[in-house]
């Protein structure tokens, strides 16, 4: 695994490469980039790499509890206690595993800390943190001179530095938006929620569960993380009332109620009243102290400008050909880490590969014309299946992944990842509060780490090498 090595391509042309964000999809794609031979500047807006999983505790000092902004202080929403849902065996980069290192986080399921400092390792392997500028933020990107074809559009980004007055113009033949879509948050339209004068907060801002200690708590949504900050918060708070869209719950959050005298299933809330009563749609209702909505996010862009080719309608971002392109835009200009319930590390090894060659000339799009047809025939497939339009971009699918792989020339997934994610998915539905520190797969994870992903390290001295 010599860095130098993997750095070499031969190539076609070089291009003048502008990504933004330096989290996992865009520290991934400017590998790519590199290793293709094109000049890469990555401008990140924090001091340091992450994206989301650069943890900050002090965002209720900064945000809106709402985070109404469009512009936000803070980017991470990951609060203090968080561990991976998926094991670290099928987390890691394709080339690049996510081994025990001594001295750190050894759990099968590490701390979100655990992961930053896989990715730095990344960083400074492959010599990425060289060609980041840090406390940069990304104020406007717009096409230079819009009109002329896909092949010669070039891009302005205009930037300014944390500690600077002074905006940056810089010209780009393309620029890949990396930004992430765990940031901006999505709020229910709940009948009162002006007027509630008690506590409302998105879980963007949420930390820790100590200041909710005695408190009278409404948590809306039953997704991920509305179950992940129930179960904290039930064991400080006075009472946890889970506010979900659906009632018929799976096995391993029947077992967190049924366990805590203080957990309450709730149906969705009908609306909130000025003297703290929150009523649900069943005609109950309880005094709280703090309503937090677990209730997603929206994809937010507020610095890009592509003249309204590009746009965020009910949480679909479009027209966007393989989640990525748009297509009278591309390849100059590309939107990575928009897909969800994916393997997030190599699914944006694939799209920063795929768009490397794009813009040296290895590979070809299809005709603008083709790329929107084959767009609206997703769509038109989506609304079959019955799939709401904001779940655009929600895939939970092999096949996708391996098909986008094949476009960027990598071999399909193996086996025991696939199964591995599998199992662990299905543990966590039975046994949502024990899942990470127990398993049953043992048998899959020895052929896993058996595999030559994980015996490429044989030989190597590990205190040498970032793993």
């Amino acid at each position: 695994m010599d860095p130098i090595q993997t750095m070499v391509s031969e190539r076609k042309e070089s291009k003048n490469v502008c990504v933004i964000g330096a989290g996992p999809s865009g520290i991934a794609v400017a590998r790519e980039l590199r290793r293709e031979g094109h000049e890469v500047v990555v401008l990140e807006q924090n001091h340091d790499i992450g994206g989301q999983w650069l943890y900050d505790p002090n965002v209720e000092q900064e945000e809106d509890p709402l985070g109404r902004n469009p512009w936000l202080k803070v980017h991470s929403s990951i609060y203090q206690s968080l561990r991976l849902m998926s094991p670290r065996e099928i987390t890691g980069f394709t080339d690049f595993p996510f081994s025990v290192k001594k001295d750190r986080d050894p759990r099968r399921f590490p701390s979100h800390k655990e992961l930053l400092l896989y990715l730095k390792d990344f960083c400074e392997w492959f010599k990425v943190r060289e060609i980041i500028q840090f406390n940069t933020k990304v104020l406007y990107v717009g096409p230079l001179n819009y009109g002329v074809s896909s092949e010669d559009l070039k891009w302005v980004v205009r930037s300014k530095e944390k500690k600077s007055d002074e905006e940056v113009e810089q010209v780009f033949d393309a620029v890949v938006v990396a930004t992430g879509h765990y940031s901006s948050p999505r709020l229910p339209c709940i009948q009162g929620m002006d007027k509630w004068r008690r506590r409302q907060m998105h879980s963007h801002i949420y930390r820790s569960p100590e200041p909710f200690r005695g408190e009278i708590v409404v948590v809306v949504g039953n997704s991920f993380s509305g179950q992940e900050i129930s179960l904290e918060l039930v064991k400080v708070v006075k009472e946890l009332h889970l506010s979900s869209k659906s009632l018929d719950i799976y096995e391993g959050l029947s077992k967190v109620v049924s366990k805590y005298e203080n957990f309450h299933l709730r149906p969705q809330i009908d609306n909130l009243q000025e003297d703290g009563s929150v009523v649900f749609t069943d005609g109950s209702r309880i005094i709280a102290d703090t309503v937090l909505y677990c209730t997603g996010y929206n994809y937010s862009f507020p610095f890009l400008d592509t003249k309204g080719i590009v746009v965020v309608d009910d949480n679909r971002v479009g027209p966007l050909y393989e989640h990525t392109f748009p297509p009278s835009l591309a390849p100059s200009l590309s939107l990575v880490g928009i897909p969800k319930r994916i393997l997030g590390l190599p699914f944006f090894e694939y799209q920063g590969k795929w768009i490397a060659e794009l813009l040296s000339g290895k590979k070809v799009l299809p005709s603008c014309e083709e790329m929107m047809k084959s767009i609206e025939e997703f769509y038109d497939s989506r609304e079959a299946a019955g799939i709401h339009k904001r779940h655009t971009h929600e895939i939970g699918d092999f096949e996708y992944i391996e098909k986008y792989g094949e476009l960027a020339g990598f071999r399909k997934l193996e086996e025991w990842r696939k199964e591995l994610c599998v199992s662990s998915i299905i543990n966590y539905f039975v046994n949502l509060e024990t899942c990470r520190d127990s398993w049953y797969d043992d048998e899959k994870l020895r052929e896993a780490l058996q595999s030559p992903y994980f015996t490429q390290l044989v030989g190597v001295d590990l205190e040498d090498v970032s793993f």
